[in-house]
């Protein structure tokens, strides 16, 4: 797929686990491990805000395009 999701990127550079995080956001453990690993379909802008507010950066700090080849 040629979104990729840097989540443990950012999550790594603020040291914050998974479990911390989406307790901040108010999401599951297991969903967020979802968006984590790439395997989401979708996010909704509602998430992806309060991600961003968390871990203090921006969208395109998060997710990537990359061109299939």
């Amino acid at each position: 797929m040629p979104i990729i999701v840097n989540l443990d990127v950012m999550m790594a550079k603020r040291k914050i686990s998974l479990g911390e995080l989406a307790e901040r956001i108010d999401l599951t453990p297991a969903n967020l491990s979802i968006l984590k690993t790439g395997k989401a379909k979708a996010i909704r802008f509602s998430t992806l805000g309060a991600i961003c507010k968390e871990l203090d950066c921006q969208p395109g700090d998060i997710l990537e395009y990359r061109p299939d080849e």
